[in-house]
């Protein structure tokens, strides 16, 4: 059985219309509560006042963080540190 939900998203005053697994409905909601937020702050901190340009602002953060996060090392250190115990345990048995 499919277990979807349709939902609308309030964003810069647009609606948008999704469908989404009902297990994911919370996080979604909080994500657009952050959204929200950061459109806020910048419309307040900044001399933009048309929504779209405000949208790509937010835009732009979030995938330069998402960029940042996705570029560090960390599997390559947690696969050097499983190695490493793999070697220690190999060594020991």
């Amino acid at each position: 059985m499919e277990d979807k939900l349709s939902i609308k998203l309030n964003i810069a005053n647009r609606i948008y219309p999704m469908k989404i697994e009902r297990n994911s409905e919370e996080n979604i909601r909080s994500a657009i509560k952050k959204i929200e937020t950061r459109l806020k702050f910048y419309e307040e901190n900044y001399a933009i006042k048309d929504k779209q340009d405000l949208v790509a602002m937010c835009l732009i953060e979030y995938a330069s963080k998402l960029e940042y996060f996705n570029n560090k090392d960390i599997d390559k250190d947690l696969t050097t540190r499983l190695e490493s115990i793999n070697n220690i345990l190999n060594d020991n048995i």
